[in-house]
């Protein structure tokens, strides 16, 4: 009789495990608040669950891979308390999860990748490894908010089962900080790249000079950093990167599978400079450092044979510390230099940036020359010089103020940020689409998107966050989503669940009562 009372409760914990994890298997893929959405998703309504035993297994002697499988170890050891060890395997795994460029679709392209998930396996596959690293981001959201948090959380750690292939529409996805108007410390800058890493973003334009400050070290033209790098908008202490520093960013960057694009401003924009070395202007004399506002005063004395060597003497060194193919040479609002004197400047300047190995991008303005094979071109405003641009062959990342710029405010109300370009509420931020903003351009002469974030009236990461965060999700997925699969009233769904992982990130960001966010 005890036997048959014991086989009974054995039986009843069995029924009931059985039971509870039956209750949990009522899961659907397709529901998870994923930004940005993927190209496809199948559901099979169960669950795999990261448990204590859960280990992470990648190609056996791959390093790249075996950094990405310790990153998102990383990232979910804190709040899971799990050792989730990291395991070279000589054969694919069957269990825990897995990370391989093994039978990986090629189709899939730089940054693709698939993600197969089963109630015993979690497999993430892909071309290369920037589409694992990708692929990781999406694991991330796929687990509930809590596993942001830098301490232990409660489990169970379920992740719906099914499968998710995924790709981007455009290769280029960037962020632009700007570092000159106020200064962002290195480990401000970095905390910025993980921020937009996790949204797939993958390139960050650093808008390294203007009028306010020079804050990128050039070892040949010292004081540019010792007196032009001194201050900001409405003074302070200023500061600049070392080179050691800009590398320490560069590096970071690449290891998060973001290209950094360097911007030095030019010819306008040039105050920094101007004030730093009286021979750049065409009277000799260096004007005051600049901490107002204002723009279009400033210009490089584009006759003088020591502006070119100046300019040459930054791309070079700039460019031997960048490893990425892009080199950003301004253009903006050079509303003091004349046009002839303008085109002769952007068409030298051209040819300077490509004798050191890298591709000009230059704002919409350097239509007004002649364009360099490749050059590319980043609108901003006027539709005629984007035009003109792609009359030239040249490619486009579009950046629409009254859409893209993250500097603007949301509203009447807001403190932070300008309006001259237009107020702009999460909706409108998401609401545009790159191939329709400019009559005549299409899909095809388009590159990327980028969101600015310039900083007159940001003086802290706290600042930066407000204005960013959460517009630039928005962008995120204008730049990876096709088109056909956006949808605003998905959107605020998706983006009120990204509310607790955004707090649980300790993000300040602005909460549009546009969108219902989750608790």
């Amino acid at each position: 009789m005890m036997k048959f009372r014991k086989v009974c409760a054995f039986l009843l914990i069995v029924f009931t495990t059985l039971s509870c994890k039956k209750s949990r298997e009522a899961t659907d893929l397709t529901r998870e608040p994923l930004i940005p959405i993927p190209v496809s998703i199948e559901a099979t309504e169960s669950v795999f669950e990261i448990t204590r035993s859960t280990e992470i297994y990648v190609d056996d002697g791959d390093v790249a891979l075996n950094k990405i499988g310790e990153y998102l170890a990383a990232r979910l050891r804190p709040a899971t308390g799990f050792p989730l060890k990291v395991i070279d395997s000589k054969k694919q795994a069957d269990k825990g999860i897995s990370l391989t460029l093994d039978g990986a679709d090629e189709t899939l392209g730089e940054e693709g990748y698939e993600l197969t998930i089963t109630e015993d396996q979690m497999k993430l596959t892909a071309p290369n490894y920037a589409g694992i690293f990708r692929g990781v981001q999406t694991i991330r959201q796929l687990l509930r908010y809590h596993i942001e948090s830098t301490t232990t959380q409660k489990g169970p750690w379920e992740i719906s089962t099914g499968t998710i292939q995924d790709y981007p529409t455009y290769p280029v996805r960037s962020a632009m900080l700007d570092v000159a108007r106020h200064f962002f410390t290195v480990e401000e800058v970095k905390q910025y790249i993980d921020l937009i890493a996790e949204y797939k973003m993958n390139t960050l334009h650093l808008h390294l000079t203007d009028d306010q400050g020079w804050r990128i070290e050039i070892k040949s033209w010292p004081n540019l950093t010792v007196h032009g790098g001194s201050t900001q908008v409405k003074g302070g202490k200023g500061g600049f990167y070392s080179q050691e520093d800009y590398k320490e960013i560069v590096q970071y960057a690449s290891d998060r599978y973001i290209t950094v694009i360097p911007e030095i401003d030019m010819p306008g924009h040039t105050n920094a400079a101007l004030a730093s070395y009286p021979e750049l202007n065409c009277n000799d004399n260096p004007p005051e450092l600049y901490t107002g506002t204002e723009v279009g005063f400033s210009s490089l004395c584009v006759d003088k044979d020591i502006t070119y060597k100046f300019v040459e003497d930054v791309v070079r060194e700039v460019a031997s510390l960048t490893p990425g193919s892009y080199f950003h040479l301004g253009g903006d609002e050079s509303h003091t230099t004349k046009k002839n004197d303008f085109i002769k400047f952007i068409d030298r300047s051209q040819e300077i940036v490509l004798k050191y190995g890298k591709t000009p991008i230059g704002w919409e303005e350097i239509s007004q020359s002649k364009l360099q094979k490749n050059t590319v071109v980043q609108f901003w405003s006027d539709a005629e010089h984007a035009r003109n641009a792609i009359k030239q062959g040249a490619k486009l990342i579009m950046s629409p103020a009254n859409k893209a710029y993250l500097d603007m405010s949301y509203d009447s109300t807001t403190t932070l940020g300008q309006h001259w370009a237009a107020y702009i509420e999460v909706d409108s931020a998401y609401m545009w689409d790159p191939a329709s903003i400019v009559p005549g351009i299409s899909q095809d002469n388009i590159l990327g998107i980028e969101a600015p974030l310039w900083s007159e009236t940001l003086m802290t990461m706290r600042d930066l966050e407000y204005m960013a965060f959460p517009r630039i999700l928005g962008h995120a997925e204008v730049g990876w989503s096709p088109a056909s699969a956006r949808d605003w009233d998905s959107y605020k769904r998706r983006l009120a669940q990204h509310g607790p992982r955004l707090e649980a990130r300790g993000i300040n960001f602005y909460k549009s009562k546009l969108v219902s966010w989750a608790d």
